[in-house]
C-alpha cells in the first residue's frame, strides 16, 4: 500500500462536520490559533495576528486555489486546517505544506484527524504532488502521530532552530506524497518517471 493510499478510520459519531472556511470563522479560528501562539510551541508566531490579518492569510491561501477548512462540533469551530505554498520559488510549485491547529480541550477527539484528511483528500485532486508537514517541536507527539497515521514520512529534525517561552525548540519535517507523487510529471500526460 502507498503512504498516500492510508485514509484514517472516520471519527466518531459526534457531530463533526468538515467544511470550507468563510469570512465568518475567522474570528473563532484566530482565537484557537491565538492560544498556540501565546502558550504552545507548534508555531514559532510569539504574537497573535489580528483578524484583518488572519483574514489576510486565509484570502492569500485561497487566491492560491488551496483549502481552509474548518471543523465545527454544533455549530461551535473547533479546529481549522489549510494548505499553503511550501516555498515561493517556481520549482516547488507542486508542493505544499499543511497547518492543523485545534481548539484546547478538543485534542484526541479525532478532530484534527478529520481536518488533515479531508485536507489531503482536498489537495490530492489539484496539482500538487507532495505535502511537507514543518511541525514545532519535537516533543509534540499528538501532531507527530496525527502526520505519522495519515501516511506522512519523518524526513528530518532540525534541532533548536526556534527560541520562544524561554527555550529552544526543534522543528520536525514530514513528508507525504499526493496522487501519483513523483511518479510522473504533472502535465506531461502519461510521461512517467
Amino acid at each position: 500500500m502507498k503512504r498516500s493510499d492510508v485514509r484514517p478510520d472516520p471519527p466518531s459519531d459526534c457531530g463533526l462536520i468538515i467544511r470550507d472556511a468563510a469570512a465568518a470563522d475567522m474570528a473563532a479560528a484566530l482565537a484557537i490559533y491565538a492560544h498556540h501562539v501565546r502558550y504552545g510551541l507548534a508555531t514559532f508566531e510569539e504574537t497573535p495576528p489580528s483578524v484583518d490579518e488572519f483574514a489576510a492569510r486565509r484570502a492569500a491561501v485561497l487566491a492560491l486555489g488551496l483549502p481552509f477548512l474548518v471543523a465545527a462540533i454544533d455549530g461551535t469551530i473547533v479546529g481549522y486546517s489549510y494548505a499553503a505554498e511550501y516555498r515561493a520559488r517556481t520549482a516547488y510549485r507542486h508542493t505544499i505544506e499543511d497547518s492543523v491547529y485545534v481548539a484546547v480541550g478538543f485534542g484526541g477527539r479525532g478532530v484534527g484527524t478529520a481536518l488533515l484528511a479531508a485536507l489531503l483528500e482536498r489537495c490530492e485532486a489539484g496539482p500538487w504532488r507532495q505535502m511537507i508537514a514543518v511541525i514545532g517541536d519535537s516533543g509534540n507527539a499528538g501532531s507527530i502521530a496525527l502526520h505519522k497515521n495519515l501516511g506522512f514520512a519523518h524526513n528530518g529534525t532540525l534541532r533548536s532552530v526556534g527560541l520562544k517561552l524561554g527555550q529552544w525548540i526543534d522543528t520536525v519535517l514530514m513528508q507525504r506524497p499526493l496522487g501519483a507523487g513523483d511518479a510522473s510529471i504533472p502535465g506531461e500526460g502519461a510521461k512517467q518517471m
